[in-house]
């Protein structure tokens, strides 16, 4: 897969972001720190993942699923594509 260094570095960046705070989850778990706390932590580490995920697939739609579709497998582009979110 394609990805423009810019876009490979806002991957890496929001990956680093969620692993950052899933390091800080753990030892709070591990200090037996306020569940609360431990929460919205844990919530800092989904929200950076549905990040990378956005830019993950905001550079397939314009790299590989453009091409798939340019070069007339629309129908597989589509059903990979929501293949994914029936996943979720």
């Amino acid at each position: 897969m394609y990805r423009p260094k810019d876009t490979q570095e806002r991957i890496l960046h929001r990956l680093k972001i969620a692993q950052g705070h899933l390091k800080k989850v753990l030892k709070m778990v591990e200090d037996g720190e306020y569940c609360i706390d431990v929460i919205h932590q844990s919530q800092a580490v989904q929200r950076a993942l549905a990040e990378s995920d956005s830019l993950v697939l905001e550079n397939h739609l314009k790299t590989c699923a453009s091409d798939a579709i340019k070069n007339g497998r629309q129908k597989e582009a589509i059903t990979e594509i929501m293949n994914v979110f029936r996943k979720s």
